[in-house]
């Protein structure tokens, strides 16, 4: 993710954030009972839950058809795959993944970005909280480790990679609580655990009595464990966003496409060990996880780098055809997969294991004849001077912005007028942009289809406008428009439906045939879904509760709670 900062400056305090409202598109809404840890008897005592971050519903299609020998084509041969399947809005690794661990959108869940502003925090390394908070920068990416530059974190394990998997399985250890915003009710540090707004499916496996772990690609995925901090027993995360070892200086893991199969074999491994009944380390043994899995981080480097290792990265001309370097990534995580779905058959777990497999999101373009790169902090400017125009002695408008293919902006002045004003001039002037080829072009309407400002953009998300999280302005861009002055030809974490498309594909033990579900489902019904898998109840999720989250449709021997 690219994001441009600009300093924090002092803004209006907003008021304590709630939790109602249902955001657009949300799932369809069924009636759950809520409350207890109740259980039924199910044959499925574990799930393992994968994540191939990149990759669309269009991809696992053209993989299969061509790789009919392969693991993903083994598991859509007797799985259930739904084939209209969309994260959520915005398609950003942070609320996405809590999305699909609590089944809740992110008005809910508080969650829009990793990398985001609050108008009722103080700022990181406050120590004294006096009078209203002024606001601050809520920062979850690699910039809140210990050591932001290694692998472990700075956790200072020698002899590294080799010594990886002796990683911490308490990402909490290897947090700078500095780096993080300061509670104005408490005047401490929030983790990101403690800034999620609701539980997470490990939250209720945990509380059943039941086994969790989980591999990320930051410590920050703390956030999984939920406001109770007790939901992951073994996390295993490593920094992708650190110095590559064996590499040249200034190439990180996800900046090079053969270092990132590397950093994701690390994290397989952990998952194997896992498989055959030990924590992540393999240094104690636990028993199998109930929950388990990770994400793969190979596909989205691939499509998001113009090349690596000698290879093209992306799509090839028409964005159907996976190049030579997004081939070989695909090729590697079928392979990853492989491992475990033969380790899971070699330990006698075949008919107690489900697999769930989705994307925390696409990438758009997958098209390089429609990729625009816009610099965003020209339009920043732009805003801030004709804001200045007639406001001279005010401070600069936008506090914060969070952009990729998508534009998120808090503002100092969170009036109405000042969100229109924001509003207009966006979408009243143009912006310079270039082509895959570096050709100059001019694009309408700073790169935007539609501008959802102040109290619009709230409602978008289903909260108040007073609520201290959300963005001011929410804009959707054009399609093929991502704002980053690096060298990617894709990004994430807005709503084009090639950010939104990902497969979800659940193969269940037992003798099934292949099913294909065209209805629309969202990422959030996974969560629901799993629980009811594993016999517990979906209604032990809080946003389940607030949003009425379906589960899946579909699928053999599920439960009505």
């Amino acid at each position: 993710m690219r994001i441009r900062k600009l300093p924090a400056l002092v803004a209006a305090a907003g008021a304590v954030a709630l939790l109602g409202g249902t955001a657009p598109l949300a799932a369809a809404v069924v009636s759950h009972s809520g409350g207890g840890h109740s259980r039924y008897h199910s044959p499925i005592k574990h799930v393992l839950l994968l994540s191939i971050d990149g990759m669309h519903q269009q991809d696992l299609v053209w993989y299969v058809r061509h790789y009919p020998r392969s693991t993903l084509a083994e598991l859509v041969s007797h799985g259930t795959e739904y084939s209209n399947a969309l994260t959520t809005i915005p398609s950003d690794s942070f609320p996405a993944t809590v999305g699909l661990m609590t089944g809740g959108s992110p008005g809910v869940t508080g969650f829009y970005y990793d990398d985001t502003y609050n108008y009722d925090v103080f700022p990181a390394g406050t120590k004294k909280c006096v009078g209203r908070p002024p606001g601050g920068e809520v920062n979850y990416d690699n910039t809140i480790d210990v050591n932001t530059n290694r692998l472990d974190a700075g956790q200072g394990l020698k002899g590294l990679p080799g010594s990886i998997l002796q990683m911490t399985s308490n990402p909490r250890k290897v947090i700078n609580p500095a780096a993080l915003p300061v509670s104005a009710a408490t005047c401490k540090p929030i983790y990101p655990n403690q800034y999620l707004q609701v539980n997470t499916i490990f939250n209720v496996v945990r509380n059943a009595g039941l086994q969790t772990a989980w591999s990320d690609k930051h410590p920050s995925y703390l956030v999984l464990s939920g406001p109770s901090g007790n939901g992951v027993e073994d996390f295993f995360t490593p920094e992708i966003d650190s110095q590559a070892i064996g590499y040249p200086a200034g190439v990180d893991w996800d900046t090079n496409v053969a270092a990132t199969m590397q950093f994701d074999s690390f994290r397989v491994q952990a998952v194997l060990n896992e498989i055959d009944g030990y924590n992540h380390s393999r240094s104690k043994h636990v028993g199998v996880p109930t929950l388990f899995g990770m994400n793969f981080q190979t596909v989205t480097t691939a499509e998001q780098l113009p090349k690596s290792d000698g290879l093209t990265g992306g799509y090839l001309p028409g964005g159907k055809v996976p190049g030579p370097l997004l081939l070989r990534a695909f090729n590697f995580v079928d392979t990853e997969i492989g491992r475990m779905v033969a380790q899971i058959k070699a330990q006698g777990l075949a008919n107690s294991t489900a697999i769930v497999l989705t994307a925390k999101q696409g990438q758009s373009p997958t098209n390089p004849n429609d990729f625009k790169r816009i610099n965003d902090a020209t339009i920043v400017a732009g805003v801030d001077k004709a804001w200045a125009a007639t406001h001279p002695h005010a401070a600069p408008l936008v506090v914060y912005t969070s952009d990729d293919d998508v534009m998120l902006w808090w503002l100092s002045n969170r009036s109405q007028a000042a969100a229109n004003f924001v509003k207009h001039y966006l979408l009243s002037h143009t912006a310079v942009a270039y082509n895959i080829h570096g050709k100059r072009l001019t694009v309408s309407a700073s790169g935007l289809q539609k501008v959802y400002a102040g109290a619009a953009s709230a409602a978008y998300f289903g909260v108040p406008n007073s609520d201290p999280r959300h963005p001011v302005i929410f804009g959707i861009v054009q399609h093929g428009v991502i704002y980053a002055d690096a060298p990617d030809i894709a990004q994430h974490g807005g709503a084009d439906f090639q950010d939104l498309s990902i497969p979800i594909l659940v193969d269940l033990p037992g003798p099934q045939h292949a099913t294909i579900i065209g209805a629309r489902v969202r990422i959030m019904q996974i969560a629901p879904t799993i629980l009811s898998l594993l016999g517990l109840n979906p209604a032990d999720l809080q946003a389940v509760r607030i949003e009425h989250t379906q589960m899946l449709p579909g699928l053999p021997g599920q439960r009505t709670w």
